[in-house]
C-alpha cells in the first residue's frame, strides 16, 4: 500500500493527525527533500528506509515503490503542503495504477493557507473578495493561455500566486495591465510556518522591487488582493437579525 502524504506547509506540528499516523507506521519514505521540513523524518520508526526524492526521477521513485510492494512493505509518499495543488501527483498515479499498485491520500495545510495564518488575514471577506484564485505566473511550466494572469486579473479577486518570485517582473506588468490598482496591496511570505519565516508587504506596484531586493526567489507565496486593506463590511453570521437554522432572529 502506498499513502501519498501531504506534510503541511512547513512546521513539523502542522501535518495531520492522520498523515503523522502513516509516517510512523510506514516502512519505506520517500520524501520531498528539497521543500518538505526535514523535522517531519522524526515521526519515521526506527529502520524505516528514506529516500530524498529531490534527485530522483519518476522512473526512479516508482522503482522503489514497486520493490516495497514486491516485498509487502508499506510506503509513504510525503509531499509538500497538499499534493493536489502543483505536486505533480497525477503522473505518479498513472504510474501506479496500471501495476495495479493500491494508493491512498492523505491532505496537508497547503502554503496559501499557512501564509493567511501567518497574516492573520481573512482572504474571503464580504463586499471585497468572494474568490480566491490559486496560480502562477506562465514559466517554463506554461500556464494555458485563458488562465493568463492578465486575464484572471480583471476580477480582482485575491490572488495567491505559487512558483513566481523568480518572475516577478513580467507578472507585476500583468497583474497591472490585467486590472489590479497598482495601490492593491501584496505580500510576499517566504516559508509560510517554518522558523526562518519571513514577511514583506507591498503593493503591486512596488512588488518587483521587494522580491528583488530581499532575494526572494524561491520558497514564497505571493498573495495580491484587497482583503489585506482596511475596508470590508461584517459577515451576516453574527448578525443578531439574520435567521437561520440553531438561530432565531432578534426581535424587538
Amino acid at each position: 500500500m502506498v499513502h501519498f502524504v501531504g506534510a503541511g506547509c512547513g512546521a513539523a506540528d502542522l501535518i495531520t493527525v492522520r498523515g503523522a499516523r502513516l509516517l510512523g507506521e510506514a516502512d519505506v519514505v520517500i520524501y520531498a527533500g528539497s521543500l518538505v521540513n526535514p523535522e517531519l523524518l522524526s515521526y519515521c520508526k526506527p529502520g524505516c528506509e528514506i529516500h530524498n526524492s529531490a534527485k530522483m526521477t519518476l522512473e526512479e521513485t516508482t522503482a522503489v515503490i514497486v520493490k516495497a510492494e514486491s516485498q509487502g512493505k508499506t510506503t509513504v509518499r510525503l509531499h509538500t503542503g497538499d499534493s493536489s495543488i502543483y505536486g505533480a501527483v497525477r503522473e505518479q498515479f498513472d504510474e501506479l495504477i496500471p501495476r495495479g499498485i493500491e494508493f491512498d491520500v492523505t491532505p496537508g495545510v497547503s502554503a496559501f493557507c499557512g501564509a493567511a495564518a501567518s497574516l492573520k488575514q481573512e482572504f474571503t471577506l464580504p463586499e471585497v473578495s468572494q474568490t480566491v484564485i490559486i496560480t502562477r505566473q506562465s514559466g517554463r511550466t506554461l500556464v494555458p493561455e485563458k488562465e493568463s494572469i492578465r486575464s484572471l486579473a480583471a476580477h480582482r479577486a485575491t490572488m495567491c500566486l505559487y512558483l513566481s518570485t523568480r518572475l516577478t517582473e513580467e507578472l507585476q506588468k500583468e497583474l497591472l495591465e490585467g486590472g489590479y490598482p497598482g495601490s492593491t496591496p501584496v505580500a510576499v511570505v517566504f516559508k509560510a510556518s517554518w522558523p526562518d519565516e519571513r514577511i514583506y508587504h507591498c503593493t503591486v506596484d512596488t512588488l518587483h522591487k521587494t522580491v528583488t531586493e530581499n532575494d526572494l526567489t524561491r520558497t514564497s507565496l505571493i498573495i495580491v488582493g484587497d482583503c489585506m486593506g482596511e475596508t470590508y463590511a461584517k459577515s451576516f453570521l453574527y448578525d443578531p437579525s439574520y435567521e437561520r437554522p440553531f438561530h432565531e432572529a432578534a426581535t424587538k
